[in-house]
């Protein structure tokens, strides 16, 4: 049951792409149609996952759709069964909403952040491929301090005297996906997550009660430019910060697309008049909170790495050392390690 419940999200998520890309007609006059609307609907829905390995430059969009039906077994008897008139409403409801320009994730209430499935709920921020890149920078770091035997891609921490694993401190948690990751690879470790949204913070618990980590992570609503000495108290010493920060320009907001200005929270991506509002605050509560030799993780906008070198110039009180930056898939300088000294 709960493999035909997935394929049914998954199917139900083709045809909301599809309604967005080619402004289907409400209804398909015939089984030739069914088949190009499915087909062309599972090739969509792989192309927003991972553009690069499905595009080649000499791919019509026959030869996708064709491609892709084999892949999805979308044979003839399957495509000529009838829908019950729950899936009929299902199906439209779907893609009404995707012509809103609602997005995906929203629409199915659901997505994958590397291995774990999370609740999506508007207007929580909408975990990205970049943050799972990340999650990975994090796994890859620590493993070179810490007495573990693993691999990122198959295994889960292990210590070999079966100590508890790194502390964790989330800012900005959204839904959860970053410190969910971290607790489902260290299983011995415990977290506090915090998030200025109360519905950020009640969909990261949420996620956390069905992955059943509920009792190593806490969940907190914090504003850490207003509540950082709070928080401090709070949390106690950890000894890792990461964060997905708003860290878009406010003068770049606008320019984002229709699907994030109209559902996603503003909060969540608006990082003021030079994307560093909230990087600046988790900088500075850093000190309070990190273990000696402690690291911040920190995702920011390809321009943050060389700005925030030059504000901790001229910070030299908060102990902290810019360690690294590093690169996402794009090429982009989208990640910063900073360490308490």
């Amino acid at each position: 049951m709960r493999l035909r419940h997935m394929w049914w999200k998954v199917f139900s998520g083709c045809c909301v792409c599809l309604a967005s890309r080619f402004r289907a007609q409400s209804h398909c006059r015939n089984r030739r149609e069914h088949a190009v609307f499915h087909g062309a609907a599972s090739f969509l829905t792989a192309f927003s996952r991972n553009l690069c390995s499905v595009l080649h430059e000499t791919m019509t969009g026959a030869n996708c759709v064709t491609h892709w039906q084999k892949i999805h077994n979308l044979s003839e008897d399957v495509l000529a069964r009838p829908l019950t008139a729950h899936q009929k409403q299902m199906i439209w409801s779907l893609c009404s909403k995707r012509l809103q320009h609602m997005p995906v994730q929203y629409v199915i209430e659901e997505w994958d952040f590397r291995d774990l499935t999370l609740k999506i709920k508007p207007p929580v921020f909408i975990p990205r491929p970049e943050t799972e890149e990340l999650v990975s920078l994090v796994l890859s770091e620590l493993a070179k301090e810490e007495d573990v035997s693993f691999s990122v891609e198959k295994a889960r921490w292990q210590n070999s005297h079966q100590t508890p694993g790194p502390r964790f401190l989330e800012i900005g948690c959204g839904s959860g996906a970053i410190i969910l990751s971290l607790l489902h690879f260290f299983q011995h470790s415990r977290a506090v997550a915090v998030d200025k949204s109360l519905d950020a913070v009640s969909l990261t618990r949420e996620n956390s009660e069905r992955l059943c980590v509920q009792h190593r992570l806490q969940e907190l609503q914090f504003d850490i430019i207003s509540d950082s000495r709070k928080l401090a108290w709070i949390c106690g010493s950890v000894d890792v910060i990461i964060s997905n920060p708003p860290y878009v320009f406010h003068e770049d907001m606008s320019r984002l697309m229709p699907e994030i200005l109209r559902y996603e929270d503003h909060d969540a991506l608006d990082g003021g008049a030079d994307g560093l509002d909230v990087i600046r605050a988790i900088l500075q509560l850093a000190p309070t909170v990190l273990k000696d030799h402690g690291k911040v993780f920190l995702e920011v906008d390809p321009r943050h790495p060389e700005m925030i070198q030059n504000w901790l110039q001229e910070c030299a009180s908060l102990r902290l050392t810019y360690r690294a930056t590093h690169w996402d898939t794009c090429g982009k300088p989208r990640f910063c390690v900073l360490q308490r000294i």
